[in-house]
């Protein structure tokens, strides 16, 4: 969560762009987004030729060997290019750097056309007009220390949060540390398929890679699981192009060459994809509602409905691959929703597949976005059922208060969560006063498949013995005595001293 000094930086940005007369939010977190890319850019760059030199390996980088279409222009600004030599330039050197040179560099980066950063880049613009606003946004943002990957994912979803329609595009509302918990819950694996079927971002996408850097380094000696990760691992659609430009950029700074981003509505008949994926990561729309017509009729098939949050589930079951998993952020009224369609979709998952987890979280996990109350659905596709004991956990606390202003705090449950669930099996001596507990799937059945977690849990009261009425009245009778002694002692003195 951002805080302090970054966000005012951040702010002051943001406040330089809007009285220079960029008024679309978009535009500008767009803007913004360019200039950490080619900040970014540049300190991995740095750090690998640092290791390079340690390690007395050869190194041929992005900045190694000036392209052969560069013009005559482009091969006078090529020394400058690099940030570090970039942002000391005087504003209008700095300006006609950026528009001849680094931004059309930038947009090549992607190597073959049909990668995801080449596609979304082509048509990408930059639209800071002046010299000295340019300036004043690169010598902010010189300041940010962006080192920690999740500082920079932090700092996406605050500019995203400036946004007009902040609450109704709920795809980039997932903080990044419920994002990192579910990655950890579900330790992707080298072999993995991974999508986000509504992206924004790609904070899920980005989470699951560096997990896999930081857990199987071992995979990037292997060729096949090398060309794997970079290549044929990341899949993610969005609706929103520049969402997706977003999203390529914060892909390739994680490190990840070539992801599989498309412009796509996964819902719509144009998704045609079935049993492709080893694991889906999503926190899908929230509010969103859709015509009949608009809507694949497969998905329709296991709940007719307009509601996104469903439909997206039915789309899950729909692509993941038999043995296939998934972690998705759901609105508490998919648990216990008594609708046809909230019914057979649970009905679905349970019967028919592996409900294995259901993690409550509080209400305030999203403010200051939004205030709903959500829940995380963690299931394998099997399709001839095998669900019989549901892990539930009742989250009180994620390390941040939870109200708008959402301040860090000690108390948090995410590591226990990720605890006990990578140590399923001791969970079964649990009671249900407990925050944690196994509920049995006949249990669930009896409850027409309800999920919600109070539905199960049971709350010890303690007895506590009151006073009776009387000998309270008369504690107040004699308080109210000493007070009037008090006040007559008082009087006495102040007439003593007239």
């Amino acid at each position: 969560m951002i805080t302090g000094e970054l966000k005012n930086q951040i702010d002051k940005i943001w406040e330089t762009l809007w009285t220079e007369g960029n008024a679309n939010p978009l535009t500008n977190i767009e803007q913004i987004t360019y200039l950490l890319f080619i900040k970014g850019l540049d300190e991995a760059e740095l750090n690998k030729e640092t290791e390079a030199e340690f390690l007395g390996l050869p190194y041929t980088g992005i900045f190694s060997e000036m392209p052969e279409s560069f013009n005559e222009i482009q091969k006078e600004h090529w020394p400058k290019m690099r940030w570090t030599q970039f942002k000391n330039l005087p504003a209008h050197e700095m300006f006609d750097v950026m528009v001849q040179t680094i931004f059309p560099f930038i947009k090549t980066l992607g190597g073959k056309e049909d990668t995801a950063f080449s596609k979304y880049m082509k048509d990408a613009t930059f639209q800071i007009n002046k010299a000295a606003t340019l300036q004043k946004v690169v010598t902010t943002l010189d300041k940010l220390d962006m080192a920690d990957r999740d500082t920079q994912g932090d700092v996406y979803e605050y500019l995203l949060s400036k946004l007009s329609t902040s609450g109704t595009n709920g795809q980039f509302r997932t903080p990044r540390h419920i994002i990192k918990m579910i990655v950890e819950l579900m330790k992707p694996t080298p072999e993995d398929t991974i999508i986000d079927p509504a992206m924004g971002s790609a904070g899920f996408l980005v989470a699951a890679s560096e997990y896999l850097r930081k857990n199987h380094q071992d995979l990037f000696l292997v060729q096949s699981l090398n060309e794997h990760f970079h290549n044929t691992m990341f899949y993610g659609n969005d609706m929103d192009r520049t969402m997706l430009r977003i999203g390529a950029m914060n892909m390739m700074l994680h490190g990840v060459n070539a992801p599989n981003i498309d412009y796509l509505d996964s819902l719509s008949e144009e998704n045609k994809e079935a049993e492709k994926y080893t694991l889906v990561l999503a926190n899908p729309p929230f509010k969103g509602s859709l015509d009949y017509e608009a809507v694949s009729n497969d998905l329709l098939k296991v709940a007719k409905t307009k509601k996104t949050e469903l439909l997206f589930l039915s789309l899950i079951l729909r692509i993941l691959k038999p043995g296939g998993r998934a972690a998705v952020i759901v609105p508490d009224g998919v648990l216990f929703g008594s609708s046809k369609a909230h019914q057979a979709i649970r009905k679905e998952i349970i019967d028919n597949n592996k409900l294995e987890a259901i993690i409550s979280m509080p209400s305030g996990v999203f403010k200051p976005y939004a205030g709903v109350s959500t829940g995380i659905m963690i299931f394998t596709k099997t399709g001839t059922g095998g669900t019989d004991n549901v892990w539930f956990y009742d989250m009180k606390a994620d390390g941040f208060s939870l109200d708008d202003k959402r301040t860090e705090i000690k108390a948090s449950d995410i590591e226990d969560i990720v605890a006990r669930f990578g140590n399923i099996v001791e969970e079964a001596e649990r009671k249900r006063t407990e925050q944690s507990f196994f509920v049995p799937v006949d249990e669930i059945r009896e409850q027409g498949y309800d999920l919600s977690i109070n539905k199960y849990k049971d709350v010890e009261y303690e007895e506590v013995e009151y006073k009776s009425p009387k000998e309270t009245l008369s504690e107040i009778n004699n308080l109210e005595l000493e007070i009037q002694n008090g006040l007559k002692e008082l009087e006495a003195l102040l007439n003593a001293n007239v």
